[in-house]
């Protein structure tokens, strides 16, 4: 544990020193903010970097290898409604749980001034990541072509961005965004590397791969229907 967190902390350190560095920067050439408020920022950051590096910690010694050991037995069940199932389940749970999509939601409501609920609009581009990593998922499975996938994926995504409301139509696009954080990259990433491992004939660096990238397109939908059934 030690070993791994003295590994990480210079990763952390480096990550941190950009923002550090410019803000401090802009405090003694240009804002010159009050020291009290400066120096809340510095605790800050280094209160962000430490959570940071235990979250890099946890990521490795419990996140990765769990998600791998469920995405390779899944295909060992013989089921493929399980292997959907636990897909939507943990796509959905992690992100539920991401800091950057509660964050968006929590000022999304405040801008709204209560018109779109904060909750609700975490389990719409929850559920959306979690179908469309279910849908990745099967892909594996069944290997069909990534590129036909996304075309599809894509086309739906344009085609109702023409038909939602004008307001949720940016929405749904940071929605996206938003979902690829700390918590549902390494999690679904891991859940499709341990998959295509176990299957036959099948490259893990081509199929394990892909899966994030389709999955942060559901919300986007998501969030499009949304606003076009509340058109």
């Amino acid at each position: 544990m030690l070993a791994l967190l003295r590994e990480r902390l210079p990763e952390v350190l480096k990550a941190m020193a950009p923002l550090v560095g410019a803000v401090c920067v802009l405090q003694v050439a240009l804002v010159q903010a009050p020291l009290p408020q400066f120096l809340q920022f510095l605790a800050g950051a280094a209160l962000a970097a430490l959570g940071m590096l235990l979250l890099f910690a946890g990521i490795d010694l419990g996140i990765l290898p769990m998600g791998r050991f469920i995405g390779a037995e899944l295909p060992r069940k013989g089921s493929l409604w399980l292997i959907a199932g636990v897909a939507f389940a943990l796509g959905f749970a992690v992100t539920v749980a991401e800091p950057d999509v509660l964050i968006l939601a929590a000022q999304v409501e405040a801008t709204a001034q209560g018109a779109i609920a904060a909750r609700p609009l975490v389990y719409v581009i929850a559920a959306g990541v979690g179908l469309l990593g279910a849908v990745a998922l099967l892909r594996i499975v069944f290997g069909f072509p990534f590129t036909a996938l996304v075309a599809i994926a894509f086309g739906l995504m344009l085609l109702l961005s023409f038909l939602a409301p004008a307001r949720f139509v940016p929405l749904a696009y940071d929605a996206g965004s938003v979902t690829t954080g700390v918590l549902t990259a390494p999690v679904l990433l891991a859940l499709a590397l341990g998959l295509s491992t176990v299957l036959a004939r099948r490259s893990a660096a081509t199929d394990g791969f892909g899966l994030l990238g389709l999955a942060s397109v559901g919300p986007v939908i998501a969030v499009l229907l949304l606003g076009w059934l509340q058109r």
